[in-house]
């Protein structure tokens, strides 16, 4: 795994994912973080992370969309997955190189945080809470973002598959308003991503949201490597 890892996160530096979705993704966080000192408070701090909450789920896809699609398109999947290295540790470390990528960028993003909280006393709760729901909520939609790049050859079918799936998490708890059917409600109460994100940013650790969204990572990981299993054998 230590070296499907490496050789992954050194692939997104050698391209230009890396430097685009950092770039792009900072650039978004200091337009907000120019608005809160504009407006002269620190209590909007936390609301900068909810204002680019829908701008990263959209964004997050981009470092998932190559992260098997290629492999095949490249006809290099053959040799990765007859190489002497489960499947397992293949998913897992294409898996962390995407999370470390989005880690870096987020942690960045505290920086600012930091430094205006240096001259006001803004509610760390909130900022941290609302930090800690991105990384739990966008670690999910990577791990589906690399199942649906098993699931093709072409890099735009897996990015525009994973936004499709990002954007419909996003909206399944207005659905369930909808549609007044209570069996339909159950079920959208229990995939809903939403439910379990809006504890954080209201500053309330929840214990079973972090169950829950470690638990999406790992279902899907394992599906993806079970994906890459039949592929071997076949």
């Amino acid at each position: 795994m230590n070296a499907i890892f490496r050789r992954e996160f050194r692939a997104y530096f050698y391209s230009p994912i890396a430097y685009v979705f950092m770039g792009v993704v900072l650039f978004l966080f200091g337009t907000y973080y120019w608005q809160v000192v504009m407006i002269g408070s620190s209590y909007y701090l936390g609301q900068v992370y909810g204002a680019m909450f829908t701008w990263l789920m959209l964004f997050l896809p981009a470092l998932t969309m190559r992260s098997l699609s290629e492999d095949r398109k490249n006809k290099t999947d053959q040799a990765l997955i007859t190489a002497p290295v489960s499947v397992t540790g293949i998913v897992w470390g294409k898996f962390l190189a995407a999370f470390c990528i989005y880690l870096i960028t987020m942690a960045i993003t505290l920086i600012p945080a930091v430094v205006i909280g240096m001259f006001s006393e803004p509610s760390w709760a909130l900022v941290f809470g609302n930090f800690v729901a991105s990384l739990l909520y966008g670690s999910a939609i990577l791990a589906i973002g690399i199942f649906v790049s098993s699931l093709t050859e072409s890099q735009i079918v897996a990015l525009i598959g994973t936004i499709g799936i990002s954007i419909f998490l996003m909206l399944v708890d207005s659905l369930g308003s909808l549609i007044q059917s209570e069996w339909f409600q159950q079920v959208v109460t229990w995939i809903s991503f939403q439910s379990r994100y809006s504890p954080f940013t209201n500053g309330i650790f929840n214990i079973s949201s972090v169950v829950f969204f470690l638990s999406v990572i790992a279902v899907f990981n394992f599906i993806t490597a079970r994906r890459l299993e039949s592929r071997r054998w076949s």
